[in-house]
C-alpha cells in the first residue's frame, strides 16, 4: 500500500479521527503489516505485544471474554477496529485470535504517544499558542462544521454545507453539537449535525465531504478589478479610531462607539470602500471588503474550510438592509438559513476577497449573495444565506426632570 492508501485506511479508525492530519501522516509512515492465519495468536494476554494494532482486512475475536456474555458481537474485530498495548498499557488485556487471514498495520508501542496530540489541527502546537480564531475552533465543543469535519476521513474536505437556524440561541449557555454519520463513500461523506440547547435543536447543517480528484475546471464570475490591496486599507481597529474623531460623523454616533465595549475580532478585515456613514445611512446593496485570519494558521484544509466558514456568516446579511436604512429605523435580524460552497482549495490566513451582493428583499425577508476569491482572482467559496428583519420597539422615553 502506499501512503495515501494508508493515510485513508487510518482516517476511517475512530480512536485517530481526532488527530491532526500530520499526526495521521506520520503514523501512516510508521505502521508495519503483519499477517496471520485463521486460529492464530494476534496477541495472548499478559504479553508486551508490538504496540497498537488496526485491522486493515479480515476478522479476530477476543477469546478471554466470557462466552456467556449476551453482547457476544461486540467482541469480534473487523476492519478499522484497533486493540493492543501503548506506553500506558505494558500488556494485553486478553488474547486475540484471528477468525480469518487477517492483515494488521502496527503502530510500535515506542511511538504510542503520537496517539496523544496538543491540539485537534496541529501535532506539536498547544491550542492555546495558535491563532486566535483556531483556538476557537477547538472541540470545547467544536464550531459545527468543525465537529463535523473531525469525524470525515482526513482525506476529504468539506465541499458544501446547508444551516438552518431554527431557534434563537442562547449565547450564555454551552451548546451540544451531535454530528450523525449519515453516508461513508469512497469518493463522498455526508454529515448531518444538530446544535442543542435545553434539549431543543436551535440549529441544523447538512454537510457533504469529497476527496479531491482531477478532473475539468472552469470559472466564469471573475475578481472586480480596480480594486485597492488590502495592505494598503485600514483595519478594522483603525477605521474605528479614526471615526471617533471623525467630525462628519454626529456627535452623538461617536460618544456612542467610544463608550461601548470594543472585543477585536480574530479576523482582519479591510473594508474595500469605508464608509463615512453610520448605520442609518442608505446605501447600495454591497459590501466588498479583503479579510483573513489573525495569526498563521495550522496546515490543514479542514481549519482552513472552517476560517471561512466561520467568516462567511460576520458581516453578510446586514447588506440587505443598507438601501432602506434612515433616521430612526432600528431593526433586528435573525438567520434564517445559510449555504456555502468550497470550490478550490483555500488558505484562510492569507487575503480573501468577499464580494457580497443583495439581489433581493421582501416580505420581511432579506437575501444575500457573495463570491470569495484569493489574491489570483480564483474563486474559492461561494455564499448564499437568508433572513428576516424585524422592527424594533422603540426605547422608552426617559424623564428629564
Amino acid at each position: 500500500m502506499n501512503t495515501e492508501s494508508v493515510m485513508e485506511f487510518l482516517s476511517g479508525v475512530s480512536l485517530l479521527q481526532s488527530l491532526p492530519r500530520s499526526s495521521l501522516l506520520k503514523i501512516a509512515l510508521l505502521v508495519t503489516p503483519l499477517y496471520f492465519g485463521p486460529g492464530e495468536h494476534v496477541v495472548r494476554e499478559g504479553d508486551a505485544g508490538l504496540g497498537i494494532y488496526f485491522i486493515l482486512e479480515g476478522e479476530a475475536e477476543v477469546s478471554s471474554v466470557s462466552d456467556v456474555d449476551e453482547n457476544r458481537p461486540e467482541f469480534i474485530l473487523k476492519r478499522h477496529d484497533y486493540f493492543g498495548c501503548g506506553m500506558e498499557v505494558p500488556s494485553a488485556h486478553a488474547d486475540v485470535i484471528a477468525l480469518t487471514k487477517l492483515t494488521c498495520l502496527v503502530l510500535p508501542r515506542e511511538h504510542s504517544n503520537l496517539l496523544q496530540t496538543r491540539s485537534i489541527w496541529n501535532a506539536d502546537q498547544a491550542s492555546e499558542a495558535c491563532s486566535v480564531v483556531e483556538q476557537i475552533l477547538h472541540l470545547e465543543p467544536v464550531e459545527a462544521l468543525a465537529a463535523a469535519s473531525k469525524t470525515v476521513d482526513c482525506l476529504k474536505n468539506v465541499h458544501s454545507l446547508h444551516a438552518y437556524f431554527i431557534l434563537i440561541g442562547d449565547l450564555d449557555i454551552p451548546i451540544i453539537y451531535q454530528v450523525d454519520r449519515v453516508r461513508d463513500g469512497k469518493s463522498f461523506a455526508t454529515r448531518r449535525v444538530e446544535a442543542i440547547q435545553k434539549g431543543k435543536v436551535v440549529f441544523s447543517l447538512l454537510a457533504s465531504f469529497q476527496k479531491d480528484e482531477q478532473s475539468f475546471d472552469h470559472q466564469l464570475p471573475t475578481m472586480p478589478t480596480c480594486l485597492p490591496d488590502p495592505e494598503t486599507l485600514l483595519s478594522m481597529e483603525e477605521l474605528r479610531d479614526r471615526r471617533l474623531t471623525d467630525p462628519r460623523l454626529p456627535k452623538t454616533y461617536r460618544t456612542k462607539v467610544a463608550s461601548k465595549e470594543f472585543v477585536p475580532w480574530p479576523i482582519d478585515i479591510r473594508f474595500c470602500e469605508p464608509s463615512t456613514g453610520t448605520n442609518m445611512t442608505k446605501s447600495p446593496p454591497r459590501l466588498r471588503f479583503w479579510f483573513r485570519a489573525k495569526g498563521k494558521l495550522s496546515d490543514d484544509q479542514a481549519l482552513h474550510r472552517c476560517v471561512l466558514a466561520y467568516i462567511s456568516d460576520l458581516i453578510f446579511l446586514q447588506v440587505s438592509l443598507n438601501p432602506h436604512r434612515r433616521q430612526g429605523l432600528r431593526m433586528a435580524s435573525i438567520s434564517l438559513d445559510h449555504a456555502l460552497w468550497f470550490h478550490r482549495p483555500c488558505k484562510a490566513d492569507d487575503w480573501i476577497l468577499f464580494n457580497i451582493e443583495s439581489p433581493t428583499a421582501y416580505s420581511g425577508r432579506g437575501f444575500v449573495s457573495a463570491q470569495m476569491f484569493d489574491r489570483k482572482g480564483q474563486l474559492v467559496a461561494s455564499v448564499y444565506q437568508e433572513g428576516v428583519f424585524r422592527k424594533k420597539p422603540d426605547p422608552p422615553t426617559v424623564s428629564k426632570l
